[in-house]
């Protein structure tokens, strides 16, 4: 599952403007369109995995936020070279 799942955040991430975020929600339904709120979890666990790796920025409130530490609503992109600054 963890497989489908990268490959749907980076082909959604793909379809959307640099810059601009997904949803773990979009994810999950590209991931598994009949189950995707039981994919919800494995969307937080894979997206917090790729954003210690660098290849992944977890947003909160529009900023990026720490993949071991955050709570509630967020959304994904990709990294930008002013990510490096922070």
């Amino acid at each position: 599952m963890s497989a489908e799942i990268e490959t749907a955040i980076f082909d959604l991430l793909a379809k959307v403007a640099p810059g601009k975020s997904v949803s773990p929600e979009d994810v999950a339904r590209a991931a598994d369109p009949e189950g995707w709120r039981r994919t919800l979890g494995h969307v937080r666990a894979v997206a917090r995995g790729l954003a210690r790796q660098g290849k992944l920025v977890i947003l909160r409130h529009n900023k990026p936020a720490d993949p071991d530490d955050f709570k509630g609503v967020y959304r994904l992109r990709l990294p930008l070279p002013d990510d490096a600054a922070t």
